[in-house]
């Protein structure tokens, strides 16, 4: 029997939907915490019917979209309509016992039915209650709703992905994810496991406001600190890095490897492998101030190094010289990685209305002594109501 779980006892009730929210629910879940999913009745999470590609179900028919799996893990399924007085009361007795609540409606949505902070806080002092919108719970743009994409857009992000002015495909380009989205239950979570310390030491809940603009902003991290110091917006530079050379893709003679130089001393072992040991010595590259100076002179003189060489060839002289470098994979290929084999990065589990396994990717977190464990595969739609409504009754 696995041992319990860094957040054991931790109740949690999850109002939110798609992604953000459902990203840091799934994170308490997967460290221990019970975590009750409310869910429209009849169609849940939005993201159940995100497919193509779906799951099948035990007759044939389609089950959830492959895209709910993701974010879901771990988590009890409650279908309740908080719209009806009935299904806002239900909430309203859960949240007595709950220790937080994650919710990602627009600002003020909540209020109509009695679930807003002020209401809640007012059943349990200690509750720490999470809000996640698109600009946050004040400033101009608050009513607004926000998604990922048009986040990428707003807060930067697309202004520096992609290729450059000039180039071919030049444009703005969102990343192939919801990094946005993601990050942004990352910090809800981290906020979330702060405010719950502070509620067992004092009693004391509170109200965390997480805007998906404000995190993409954090995002910007490097980049909006070379703004702040150079007064120079930073622009797309397609694979190239705005501080380092080399850091990207290079040419081999059946595909493409990324070399990442951090320092001159990797330099200097990236030119000793290439056999280019004067390249090192070369004083318009010796630095990596130099490089950047003449980036495109440097990254033809390396490429012209790399392209005689197969991946494998330029991989293996690359690792015993200690320059960091990978190969670019497809997704089928990260799974299929001895690294991604041993450390156990897909997690298998069944779901009795499914014909075959659930397959998600498992958390990178690892504990020692509380380690993350998988007891439920992301649930079918609303298998935990009679169970989850039973136990208020008593």
């Amino acid at each position: 029997m696995s041992p319990p779980g860094a957040l054991a006892g931790v109740r949690v009730l999850d109002l939110s939907r798609v992604l953000a929210g459902p990203w840091a629910t799934q994170m308490l879940a997967d460290l221990g915490a019970e975590v009750i999913k409310i869910e429209r009745p009849g169609t849940g999470d939005d993201t159940r019917q995100w497919g193509p590609p779906f799951t099948t179900r035990t007759d044939g028919s389609p089950g959830d979209a492959a895209y709910f799996l993701c974010a879901n893990r771990g988590k009890k399924s409650v279908e309740l309509d908080m719209a009806s007085p009935e299904g806002a009361d239900a909430i309203r007795a859960l949240v007595a016992t709950c220790d937080v609540v994650v919710e990602n409606f627009k600002v003020g949505g909540l209020a109509k039915y009695g679930l807003d902070h002020a209401a809640l806080a007012a059943i349990n002092p200690r509750l720490v209650y999470c809000s996640i919108t698109g600009f946050g719970q004040t400033g101009p743009r608050a009513a607004q709703a926000g998604y990922d994409y048009m986040i990428q857009a707003m807060g930067g992000l697309m202004s520096v992905t992609g290729q450059p002015d000039g180039s071919p495909g030049a444009e703005p380009m969102k990343v192939g994810v919801a990094v946005v989205d993601l990050a942004t239950g990352l910090y809800a979570s981290n906020a979330i496991l702060a405010a719950l310390l502070h509620a067992r030491a004092t009693g004391q809940g509170q109200h965390i406001d997480i805007a998906l603009f404000d995190v993409q902003a954090a995002m910007l991290a490097n980049q909006a600190t070379n703004w702040f110091v150079s007064g120079v917006a930073p622009t797309r530079m397609g694979n190239a890095h705005p501080n380092l050379v080399p850091y990207q893709p290079f040419p081999c003679s059946d595909g493409m490897v990324v070399i990442a130089v951090g320092n001159d001393g990797q330099f200097r072992a990236l030119c000793g492998a290439l056999g280019a040991e004067a390249l090192a010595g070369d004083d318009r590259f010796a630095t990596n101030a130099g490089r950047i100076a003449r980036r495109a002179e440097a990254v033809v003189v390396l490429s012209t190094l790399t392209s005689s060489l197969t991946m494998a060839e330029l991989m293996g002289r690359l690792e015993a010289a200690g320059v960091p470098c990978g190969p670019v994979n497809t997704v089928d290929q990260v799974f299929a990685e001895p690294q991604a084999i041993h450390r156990g990065l897909e997690v298998e589990q069944a779901r009795a209305d499914l014909s075959g396994p659930v397959r998600t990717v498992a958390s990178p977190i690892r504990m020692s002594v509380t380690p993350v464990a998988y007891d439920r595969p992301p649930p079918a739609l609303g298998q935990d109501t009679a169970e989850v409504l039973a136990g208020l009754e008593k």
